[in-house]
């Protein structure tokens, strides 16, 4: 039997410029780049609590 390891896709709609250095980093930290990149990252509570602290930042595609 196979697990599935389940995936969260997110994209950036803004703009980090501006905000705060740790968003910014917390951004890279994600491996997003420019506005409407996406990557679709593994669903763990680490990557959320980091979509949690950019969240007007991001989308969840």
């Amino acid at each position: 039997m196979t697990t599935q390891q389940k995936t969260v896709k997110v994209q950036l709609v803004r703009s980090p410029i501006g905000c705060k250095e740790d968003h910014r980093a917390t951004v890279r930290g994600l491996g997003l780049r420019k506005v409407n990149s996406t990557r679709e990252l593994q669903d763990t509570p680490a990557v959320r609590g980091m979509i949690n602290k950019i969240d007007y930042l991001v989308r969840i595609v």
